[in-house]
C-alpha cells in the first residue's frame, strides 16, 4: 500500500504531476527496510526460547497496536516447559518433579490476561507455573503496527521518493519504476535521514 494519499502530494512536498508508482515505489522500499510485510496493524506469530532463570522477552515487532475487536495487543500465549538444554538444569531434583507432573515439552494455552505487556518496549513478563518454574519456550500470537500512517512515515516516503527522482538512471519517463532499479539503488534511495525516521518501525529479529 501507499503510505502516502495523492491529495497528500503537494502538501508534503511532491509535485501535482507525482505518479502514484513513485509513492508506491518508496512504500515497499520502507516496508523491506523495516523487515515487515506492512507498517500497519498486522498480526505476527513468535515462537521464542526464554533464557535460563528468565520470564521476560522482547517482541520483535513495534509499536504494539490493539486491533479492532480485541482488548490487547495479544490475541494468544502458549508456553511449554521443555527438557533445559545444556547449562540451564540448576535445580535437577525441582526439574525431575516437573517432568513427573508434566509431559516435557507440550504446549500450554496461558491466559492473556496474566502475561504483563509493556507496549512501548514490546516486552511480555509471564507468570511461574504453579511449581514455582519458569516456562522455556513461547509462542506469541500478537498485533503491532500503525493505526494511522504518521508524519514521520510520509516524511520518509516523500524523501525516498525525492532521492529516486534526483537520481538520473531512475528519472526515466516510463510507466512503472522497474523493481530491479528500485533493488539496485535501494541503498542510495534510503539515506541517514529516511533510516532515522523508520528505525522505530524496524523490526529487530530475535533468534
Amino acid at each position: 500500500m501507499g503510505y502516502l494519499l495523492p491529495t497528500e502530494y503537494v502538501q508534503y512536498g511532491l509535485t501535482a504531476e507525482t505518479t502514484d508508482d513513485w509513492v508506491t515505489m518508496a512504500s515497499v522500499l520502507m516496508e523491506a527496510y523495516c523487515r515487515r510485510p506492512s507498517l500497519m496493524v498486522t498480526e505476527y506469530v513468535e515462537r521464542m526460547r526464554l533464557t535460563a532463570d528468565a520470564q521476560s522477552v522482547r517482541l520483535s515487532y513495534r509499536p504494539l497496536a490493539v486491533a479492532a475487536g480485541n482488548s490487547s495487543a495479544l490475541v494468544s500465549v502458549r508456553v511449554r516447559y521443555g527438557r533445559p538444554r545444556r547449562g540451564e538444569l540448576a535445580d535437577p531434583f525441582r526439574e525431575q518433579i516437573a517432568w513427573a507432573f508434566s509431559v516435557p515439552g507440550s504446549w500450554n494455552g496461558l491466559d492473556v490476561s496474566t502475561v504483563d505487556v509493556n507496549m512501548g518496549t514490546g516486552e511480555l513478563t509471564f507468570p511461574q507455573n504453579f511449581l514455582g518454574l519458569y516456562y522455556n519456550e513461547a509462542e506469541v500470537t500478537y498485533t503491532s503496527g500503525l493505526v494511522t500512517v504518521p508524519d514521520a512515515v510520509k516524511v520518509a516516503c516523500v524523501q525516498i521518493v525525492k532521492n529516486a527522482q534526483a537520481t538520473p538512471a531512475m528519472n526515466v519517463k516510463a510507466s512503472r519504476v522497474d523493481t530491479m532499479q528500485m533493488q539496485y539503488f535501494s541503498g542510495s534511495l534510503l539515506d541517514g535521514q529516511v533510516q532515522a525516521l523508520l528505525r522505530p518501525y524496524v523490526a529487530e529479529r530475535l533468534g
